[in-house]
């Protein structure tokens, strides 16, 4: 087993710090003590998203979050990447890779690349009452940073960083805002944007900043902040 050099933070017995950066569309990085973790690198998202992570999470399989291409990719580039996802996406990628492909449902917690990472929610939001629901779980990092994939899944605990779907053919932007209304977060940070154009943003930023009742955040695909 590796351990990472202690950080300035470890040493003086402070939390680690954590930098988010968003991705395009539904894919974030979240990095900490050297050590990086993905989630949803899809198809809508950069193709070098998911390169050097250590540890990717895989909320669900529909393109926009999970394309084997770009998984390929970052497993091979990466020896000891490994990651964790539901039966659906992991059935096609596991072969490829024994030992490095982790499935995971609601109610489990492990560790990957550092961060303490829970699992919560079972089916992807309705998107028409005539297409079946397919399998969605959401990740809560480290207790304070919540990733829903495609869902409005509140976790049973609180949540300081939310990652909010703010665009996509199963919510409206009410949904939205309520959502933020139920978890209660510190700050959400728009994802799941892809589909928003640029006219239409002033128009959601008003309305989930004054009516959510939490600090509301969008940053273009490439920005960091801390967490």
């Amino acid at each position: 087993m590796t351990t990472s050099p202690e950080s300035p933070d470890s040493r003086a017995g402070r939390a680690p710090r954590t930098t988010f950066t968003k991705k395009s569309h539904a894919c974030v990085r979240l990095e900490k003590d050297g050590r990086t973790l993905v989630v949803d690198p899809g198809g809508f998202s950069e193709e070098d998203a998911a390169l050097g992570a250590d540890a990717i999470l895989v909320t669900h399989e529909h393109p926009d979050h999970f394309n084997e291409d770009r998984l390929r990719a970052a497993m091979e580039a990466r020896p000891g990447a490994e990651i964790w996802t539901l039966k659906s996406v992991a059935d096609q990628i596991s072969a490829a890779f024994p030992g490095r492909v982790h499935t995971v449902g609601h109610g489990d917690t492990f560790t990957a690349a550092g961060f303490d990472v829970q699992v919560h929610g079972e089916l992807h939001a309705v998107i028409h009452p005539d297409i079946p629901r397919i399998t969605n779980v959401g990740y809560l990092v480290d207790g304070s940073v919540f990733h829903p994939g495609d869902a409005l899944t509140v976790p049973d605990q609180p949540v300081e960083t939310l990652m909010l779907p703010v665009m996509a053919p199963w919510n409206k932007i009410s949904e939205v805002i309520d959502y933020v209304r139920e978890v209660k977060p510190r700050r959400a940070y728009d994802i799941h944007d892809a589909l928003l154009t640029d006219l239409a943003r002033p128009i959601y930023d008003n309305q989930i900043g004054s009516l959510g009742g939490a600090e509301h955040v969008r940053l273009t695909p490439g920005e960091s902040a801390d967490l």
